[in-house]
């Protein structure tokens, strides 16, 4: 169809009259929703609440305000913890922006699909989602899943709206968020954004994400937490109650109080919080090296993978397909250059030769260009241009660019055509010159069968089946080179009919096509195999082409076709699995069989795909990955991973991230638990143990308690949360279903905890006995202690392996600026009138050295208790 398409200048005004093309997300959390749900859903403000309201009722208003103060400090670090990690989720959905191949100014260019405006020609293809409500102009065998909009998982076929006298039926429009799923279209775009048929129903439409199986593990243990907490604050009030020397109304609310705090203390409310936190930085942390999280809820699966089922052309390879050699009948002719750059000669035995003196020559090239789906564009860099399609037809036109032979050469109509799919693995089109031709392109098996002739020159002569033989051989050769190869054929018939006749084709030769693995490739896998990750390239090439690669980038094993695997039960297919890495000319169908196969031998997979029938096999794997250059929007619909870059380096960095990621909620949550345990503790056994040493009782006040936990445990657990990933996190072995908590971390919580409590008394009574403080100096000494004790603690955590003295405290740098306000703010509170409200009183010189001496005392003590531990080969067995 010829059209021009928008201007420029009218696209901009018509974006400027209806705006972007967008979808207004309604489940995306306002502030005002988020702030709201800090003390919906927060028990601990109701409690704080209740001690308030006690403080005001028994006159004690400075307790009164300062508890409301800590109350609107935990909604305001809650509330800005939230919003961030929020804006951080969304701020990554942002980056997996779609784009759309349309017609403005008379040529095709592609936009972002935000950018589209109603009056917008459109060109989509296969596995194409639709980015507006369209009315179809031409299509091809075209079918569409409208299931996003009727619910009906049956495709849909589409014709254009030929007759202009009557209104267009629905099967003459596609809508926005439905799929392309066969065939190809031109459409007009008619309504765009929230006039959509899509966006009308937006509101109905769940956007939620899939439960995260971790948000269950980290809400197992704060209910765990939470049953600890309140029954160790009675048992710890019951006592207070019974060593009370007067009982009294003031008595009784202080308690009352100091149980509230105690609780506080001890509720793990920051988890939920501190997880989000986690799994938000982590993930951009994965955008960062260009894998984007389509669901957060893989993240804790991505650690756990065991096998990467990989595509090979633009993931293990460059993806930028360039034609190597022509075999033709003649000879065997080489193409200069690579890449996208269109500059080379085509040589014939070393010999320059000029190609429009060759028929067969120029032939195969027309072939190659109208035979083409995709399009190219110069960059404006010496011959360099982009392709806006698929590579490898791309590879086509830019030879072509190479002899001055383009698109804008052969403007002919196409009459008819039978798309490319993954059962076909042929195109096949019907042009309007002068003898009505066919031109067919595809894999050399599947189009050797169906010639009869074959080009020479010049003339057209008889494919005789020894012709044929030495042709298969001559592709074999190329492939077992790592050669893609490709036949292109053509036949005039003379028939204006739509009909086309895919039989006594005439040949015109095969093309080589070289994409060279990726430089990064080979040391990515090797590093995954060391990790105890299986490599498997799956691949719709032939079994040579699949092994040559396979062995350059170090995937090892045996190899099988689809074909092969078809003849195989799937009991003699799990066998047969067991030690084949390369499976060569498969189909879709075969993809989601070997997911399936993988799973029975108890793998955790990671599947690649980037075309429309990968959706079954991207859904079925534990972890989906799509391609985000040249994938199809419904690859990447259905996957849980996009990669930005294709690269498979990126699936190995992401796995990485994934188990940094675990590893790092693991940290947070064992200091979180060693600090509740601690400040329990020490409470617990003060009183408990006060008739004995003659304590004064409590040893921290409500107050305090609040402070520490509100500036020491929570900022402590966050920054841990964002702890940088180790270098040797790939050396490790996957492990499916891990526990956050285990027997050997619950050890690692009880004997920091056991420390700290220690350590903390000790600090109390000598700071009463042997520097005979006051009551009030020698509380705030155990305060400072447990700060000083619970800082080293965050530190300890960094890491379950490596020792704490000798790493740089700069390992995390956030960790030390949350260390260096927790210090300053413990100062504030002691030499300003801030003690007042806090309880606190300013103390000697002399008296700081009781909690510096605490705090080296338990950074050697818990550095000698990992000594022993890793020792212990179960230690290091759990830990991993």
């Amino acid at each position: 169809m010829k059209t021009s398409g928008l201007s420029s200048e009218q696209a901009a005004q018509k974006l400027k009259e209806y705006g972007f093309n967008e979808i207004k997300d309604t489940s995306k959390s306002s502030w005002v929703k988020i702030l709201l749900r800090q003390v919906k859903s927060n028990f601990i403000i109701y409690l704080l609440f209740f001690s308030f309201l006690i403080s005001i009722y028994i006159g004690k208003d400075t307790t009164a305000y300062t508890i409301l103060g800590v109350i609107f400090m935990v909604t305001i670090v809650g509330f800005i913890q939230e919003y961030k990690a929020e804006e951080a989720i969304n701020n990554l959905k942002k980056m997996i922006m779609p784009y759309s191949i349309v017609i403005r100014n008379s040529k095709k260019m592609e936009i972002p699909s935000k950018e589209i405006v109603p009056g917008d020609i459109l060109v989509l293809g296969n596995g194409e989602k639709i980015p507006a409500d369209c009315l179809i102009l031409e299509s091809v065998d075209l079918r569409v899943n409208e299931s996003s909009i009727t619910g009906e998982s049956l495709d849909i076929d589409k014709i254009p709206h030929l007759n202009k006298k009557n209104n267009p039926e629905d099967h003459n429009k596609i809508f926005m968020g439905t799929f392309i799923v066969n065939g190809r279209c031109v459409a007009q775009v008619q309504h765009t954004g929230m006039n959509t048929a899509f966006g009308k129903i937006a509101n109905l439409i769940s956007t939620a994400e899939k439960k995260l199986p971790l948000q269950d593990k980290v809400n197992q243990i704060a209910k765990y937490m939470v049953f600890i907490a309140i029954t160790m604050s009675i048992v710890t009030g019951a006592l207070m109650l019974y060593r009370a020397e007067t009982l009294n109304t003031d008595t009784y609310f202080d308690i009352l109080i100091l149980v509230v705090a105690l609780a506080v203390s001890a509720f793990p409310e920051g988890f939920p919080v501190v997880l989000i936190t986690t799994l938000a930085v982590g993930a951009k942390r994965m955008s960062e090296k260009n894998a984007l999280v389509n669901r957060m809820s893989i993240i804790e699966t991505l650690g756990e993978v065991t096998l990467i089922c990989t595509d090979k052309t633009g993931t293990l390879t460059r993806g930028e397909m360039s034609v190597k050699y022509i075999v033709n009948a003649k000879e065997l002719l080489e193409i200069e250059g690579s890449g996208f750059i269109a500059h080379g000669r085509i040589l014939s035995s070393g010999k320059v030769i000029n190609p429009e003196k060759d028929f067969g020559i120029i032939k195969i090239i027309e072939a190659g260009i109208v035979c083409n789906d995709s399009e190219i564009e110069r960059t404006g860099i010496d011959n360099e241009y982009k392709i806006i399609g698929n590579p490898t037809e791309g590879s086509l036109l830019v030879l072509g660019a190479k002899v001055n032979m383009f698109k804008d050469s052969y403007p002919y109509e196409r009459i008819s055509e039978i798309p490319f799919n993954s059962s076909r693995k042929m195109l096949s089109v019907k042009v309007d010159d002068a003898e009505k031709t066919v031109y067919s392109k595809g894999a050399p098996e599947i189009l050797l069968p169906l010639c009869s002739h074959f080009q020479k020159g010049d003339k057209v002569l008889k494919l005789t089946e020894s012709q044929r033989k030495k042709l298969y051989a001559i592709q074999n050769k190329l492939a077992n080179k790592s050669y893609r190869t490709l036949a292109l054929t053509y036949k005039p018939t003379n028939d204006s009919s739509s009909k086309i006749d895919e039989k006594d084709l005439i040949f015109l030769g095969i093309m080589a096509l070289e994409d060279s693995p990726r430089e990064e490739v080979p040391e990515a896998i090797k590093i995954a195999q060391k990790s105890g990750i299986r490599v498997a390239m799956i691949t719709g090439d032939n079994k040579e082409t699949a092994i040559s690669i396979a062995r350059q980038v170090g995937i090892l094993g045996n190899s099988i076709t689809g074909a092969e695997m078809d003849r195989l039960s799937d009991e003699e297919l799990v066998i047969a699995t067991k030690e084949t890495n390369i499976f060569a000319r498969v189909n879709p169908e075969h993809k989601l069989r070997l997911i399936k196969i993988f799973k029975l031998q108890k793998e955790i997979v990671a599947m690649t795909g980037d075309g429309v029938n990968d959706a079954p096999a991207l859904k079925e794997a534990h972890v989906g990955i799509a391609m985000g250059k040249n994938g199809t929007d419904v690859s990447r619909s259905a996957s849980d991973l996009i990669l930005k870059d294709d690269n498979f380096a990126t699936i190995v960095d992401a796995i990485g991230e994934g188990r940094t990621i675990f590893n790092n909620i693991r940290k947070f949550v064992t200091l979180q638990l060693s600090l509740n345990f601690a400040e329990l503790s020490i409470i617990f056994i003060g009183v408990l143990l006060a008739p004995i040493f003659g304590w004064y009782i409590p040893i921290l006040v409500s107050i305090q308690i609040l402070f520490l936990n509100l500036v020491t445990d929570n900022m402590s657990s966050i920054t841990l949360g964002i702890n940088p990933s180790s270098k040797d996190i790939l050396n490790q072995k996957p492990k499916h279903n891990k526990q956050i908590l285990n027997k050997t971390l619950l050890g690692l919580i009880l004997q920091t905890a056991g420390v700290m409590t220690f350590l903390t008394l000790v600090s109390y009574h000598v700071s009463l006995y042997t520097f005979k403080n006051t009551e009030s100096e020698s509380r705030t000494i155990a305060l400072i202690t447990l700060i000083f004790l619970e800082l080293v603690a965050a530190f300890y955590y960094r890491s379950f392996r490596k020792f704490t003295l000798n790493r740089s405290i700069f390992v995390n740098k956030y960790l030390v600026y949350a260390s260096f306000f927790s210090i300053i703010s413990t100062i504030l509170i002691i030499y300003t009138p801030l003690n007042q409200i806090l309880e606190t009183a300013p103390i000697s010189l002399i008296s700081w050295t009781i909690p510096l001496f605490a705090a080296i005392i338990i950074l050697i003590t818990l550095d000698i208790f990992k000594y022993f531990n890793l020792k212990n080969p179960k230690y290091l067995n759990s830990i991993r």
